[in-house]
Formats: structure tokens, C-alpha cells, sequence
């Protein structure tokens, strides 16, 4: 047997799960497998998601919204710098608002914004959060509240996430705590 070479079966079959745990280890950009999160690494998407929310739902009643400082982070997630440029935008138009949903009512005493824990799916180095929105607004005589759908877009890098953007799913939503243009986009 000149010119061939014999590979023993079990060389074959070691070259062959050395090939797939090479594939294995490639990063997730590089694949466009989409699956859904854990509910943990859900929850802190979450958690941060609704913390931009929640700002702009405050400077509906507080004006000194704008002297805090949107946080370098949210359980580890970071605002990236253009979407906190629009939240600073946003927060300086809601701030100026302060009205009840009738023309010329009374001013919001309250607001508190509550995001449910959606679905967030990963797809190479995007993860994507739907959740539902719930924001209530109180005056001297009532409450108005919302509950509205909303896409939390997220980039990865390593280890680090950032929130990149954010919209609402209804196009008929007109959630009160949004700016008159929609932020994220």
C-alpha cells in the first residue's frame, strides 16, 4: 500500500469531535441560532429596561429629574451614548409636560412605571426583550394608567450588555411617558 495513509477508527472518530468542539467554541455572532433567556439574565434586562421607563415617568411630576445622571449602568447593563442622549431629550420634554391626559387639567402629583418580565431572545450578539409596560399617573382628582408593549433592543460584547434601543410594538400607543417623538429610534 504505497501513497495511502490508514487512519485507525478511533483517530477518525477523536478528528471527529475535535472538529465539532471547535465549531462549538466559535462566537455567536458568527451563527444566527436564536434562543430564548434564562430567566434570571431576563429579569436584569428587565430591571435595567425599565429603569430608563421609569425616569421619564419621574420627570412627568419631578422637574429635578435632569440633575440626576442617568446611571453608568443597571445591574451591569449599560445605556449606550446615543440612546442616553435621547433619554436626556426626552426627560427635558417630559419634564416641561406635566399635564393630565385633559387639556389644561392639573398637574400629575405621581407616577410609578412598572415593566413585566417579557421574552428576550438572543440572536448572535443581538438580544431582543418584549415586556408590558404599566405606568400609572396620578393628579389631585384620579389616575390614568397604561399598560403598553415594548421592544428593548440589546447589544453584546463579551460579557458586557448594552441597551441600544427602544420602541412601542402598538403603533396606536401614545404612552404618556414618551416624548412627542418616540426614543430609540
Amino acid at each position: 500500500m504505497t501513497g495511502s495513509v490508514m487512519v485507525r477508527p478511533w483517530t477518525r472518530a477523536a478528528l471527529a469531535a475535535a472538529a465539532l468542539a471547535c465549531c462549538a467554541v466559535l462566537p455567536s455572532s458568527t451563527g444566527s441560532a436564536r434562543h430564548t433567556l434564562d430567566a434570571y439574565t431576563t429579569r436584569q434586562l428587565t430591571v435595567a429596561a425599565n429603569s430608563l421607563l421609569q425616569r421619564r415617568s419621574e420627570a412627568l411630576v419631578d422637574r429635578r429629574a435632569r440633575d440626576r445622571a442617568e446611571p453608568p449602568d443597571v445591574l451591569g447593563v449599560r445605556l449606550s451614548p446615543s440612546l442616553a442622549q435621547v433619554q436626556e431629550r426626552a426627560v427635558r420634554e417630559l419634564e416641561t409636560r406635566n399635564r393630565a391626559p385633559v387639556e389644561g387639567g392639573p398637574e400629575y402629583t405621581g407616577a410609578r412605571t412598572r415593566l413585566d418580565s417579557g421574552r428576550a431572545v438572543r440572536e448572535g450578539d443581538r438580544i431582543t426583550l418584549e415586556a408590558t409596560e404599566h405606568t400609572e399617573v396620578r393628579y389631585r382628582s384620579g389616575a390614568l394608567t397604561q399598560s403598553v408593549r415594548r421592544r428593548f433592543d440589546f447589544m453584546t460584547r463579551g460579557p458586557e450588555i448594552t441597551l441600544i434601543g427602544e420602541r412601542v410594538l402598538d403603533p396606536s400607543a401614545h404612552p404618556v411617558n414618551d416624548p412627542d417623538r418616540p426614543a430609540g429610534r
